[in-house]
């Protein structure tokens, strides 16, 4: 089979042109451009026989991934293994290896994930909204795939059956990127996946796995907009704004999560330092976590001793202006870079404001518009603070940690979005999708 060319740095050939298959035993061609102009051509063709597919086929592949997860978890397990053995020599923290690690009982929780997205309802095709205009006409709004996906993820080799799960129910085919220290677990799992799509007769390359661990990779299939519909990158800042800066197609995402918790003039003292501690303290290295602590003036003397007390009695180390200082003396003295900082560890910082004014204020200077909370027993305040504070979710009276796809009742969800175009919050199936207008007319013309 010859090699795939094209004139055009991102145009896929005619589709009744055959592409050349690229796997585990095919001949890849050193030509890095070529490969993932062949990869973004074969998910395009995907996604558009993927148009076609039942709700029935795309359940039958969820279970039929589920049922392979739990059978071939040896298999996985000792794939994992040879990812492990290699981490040290990536300079993996043993937080980043735990991260990596499949354990039996994470590759069930996988395949369980996998039952529990099957359960969700069909989002393609359906009807969000109708009308019928005065002429006779009906005009729907249908929910459609959004057709290419490109996920670029780190270090956990669950995600990659996650987010496959999601774009493939919501319609599109989804090309994953992992991180190389799991490229041998990420290998296994995709297999499967593509294993089980061709027993539901849904095309295998609606999921496909890039296999080089070339980063360059990356930036070819970021300029390749017409076969690629979306981009999703998902870890650390730098990554994320390298991958928004080059993309010629729209991207998901957001940069960071500082995460903040306003504690009311009237808070209630013992719900403060639960939401407070739980924020911080439940699990620090993720996007949900809180990273500062605001406190009403009025209130500071009461509020900070108690909440800050128990921050530090849980090896929190609290960063904080001149007011949090004189309340707590072993608090150090806060930079503006503190207030800016998502810390993902045992760091917070702290200030006391004068007003909910001066707390919006703050949380529009220095924060992530990911996560922010008020603890409050004053109806107008918490109506004042989710009204005026720019953010993808505001909690009142409950822990940052609750923005997540599942404990919103989406099922599951591939990332977090800050943006406030097409995506934001935690996005699911819906998230990925889009719609079109159907209109169905009975021989009507415009006058």
């Amino acid at each position: 089979m010859g090699e795939l060319r094209s004139s055009s740095p991102g145009r896929c050939p005619g589709l009744g042109e055959r592409l050349p298959l690229w796997g585990k035993n095919s001949n890849m061609t050193s030509d890095l451009h070529e490969y993932c102009l062949n990869v973004a051509c074969r998910a395009k063709k995907a996604a558009e026989e993927l148009a076609r597919a039942t709700g029935a086929q795309k359940q039958d592949w969820l279970h039929r991934c589920a049922h392979l997860l739990g059978e071939r978890s040896v298999a996985i397990a000792e794939a994992n293994r040879l990812d492990i053995g290699k981490a040290p020599a990536f300079g993996l923290s043993e937080a980043a290896i735990d991260r990596l690690r499949l354990t039996p009982e994470r590759i069930a929780a996988m395949a369980s994930a996998l039952g529990e997205v099957a359960a969700l309802p069909e989002p393609i095709g359906r009807v969000i909204s109708s009308s019928i205009r005065p002429n006779g006409l009906d005009v729907q709004k249908v929910r459609v795939p959004l057709g290419v996906v490109f996920f670029i993820y780190e270090s956990r080799p669950n995600v990659t059956a996650d987010a496959a799960s999601l774009c493939v129910k919501a319609g599109n085919a989804v090309i994953l990127r992992g991180g190389k220290e799991a490229m041998h677990s990420n290998r296994a799992i995709a297999e499967i996946l593509r294993e089980a799509a061709a027993d539901a007769n849904l095309p295998t390359d609606a999921v496909q796995l890039i296999s080089t661990p070339d980063r360059a990779a990356v930036g070819h299939l970021l300029k390749m907009p017409e076969s690629i519909s979306v981009c999703i990158p998902r870890g650390g800042e730098s990554l994320i704004r390298r991958v928004s800066e080059e993309a010629k197609m729209p991207v998901i995402k957001h940069f960071a999560g500082n995460c903040h918790v306003y504690l009311d003039k009237s808070a209630d003292l013992e719900m403060a330092e639960r939401i407070t501690v739980n924020a911080k303290c439940q699990r620090m290295g993720v996007c949900n976590a809180a990273e500062s602590l605001l406190v009403h003036a009025e209130a500071a003397e009461t509020l900070l001793k108690r909440v800050g007390s128990a921050l530090m009695e849980r090896g929190i180390e609290l960063r904080g202006d001149e007011r949090t200082r004189t309340i707590l003396p072993q608090a150090k003295p806060a930079t503006e870079d503190d207030y800016r900082a998502e810390y993902l560890g045992p760091i917070m910082s702290v200030k006391v404001v004068d007003s909910l004014d001066a707390a919006v204020e703050h949380i529009g200077r220095y924060g992530s518009r990911h996560t922010e909370a008020i603890v409050t027993r004053d109806l107008d305040s918490a109506r004042q603070f989710a009204a005026r504070v720019d953010s993808s979710a505001v909690m009142v009276n409950a822990s940052t940690r609750f923005n997540d796809g599942g404990e919103f009742g989406l099922g599951a969800e591939i990332g977090i979005s800050t943006d406030k175009f097409h995506a934001r919050g935690p996005c699911g199936l819906d998230e990925l999708t889009s719609y079109k207008y159907v209109v169905y007319g009975s021989g009507q013309v415009r006058e």
